[in-house]
């Protein structure tokens, strides 16, 4: 499974979503969008959003940080 995380640094939602992922010992990997201008256009148009955390789960965009749909997507 690959996961993806989108994020800005200073955005709490993006902040508490890495916690989540770390403290359930998921690996992923992380973007942060402002360091990596090129991947938030690419996530900005495949997701249809632009706020932040986006996280791509095995092709499964979620926008924003919903503990429950991540679980529920990861036990699939």
């Amino acid at each position: 499974m690959k996961i993806t995380a989108y994020t800005l640094s200073w955005c709490p939602h993006c902040r508490a979503l890495k916690e989540y992922l770390n403290d359930n010992k998921i690996v992923y990997e992380n973007i942060d969008v402002e360091e990596n201008e090129k991947a938030a256009e690419e996530i900005i148009e495949k997701s249809g959003q632009s706020g932040f955390p986006i996280i791509d789960i095995d092709s499964k965009i979620l926008v924003g940080f919903d503990k429950n749909k991540i679980e529920l997507i990861l036990k699939k």
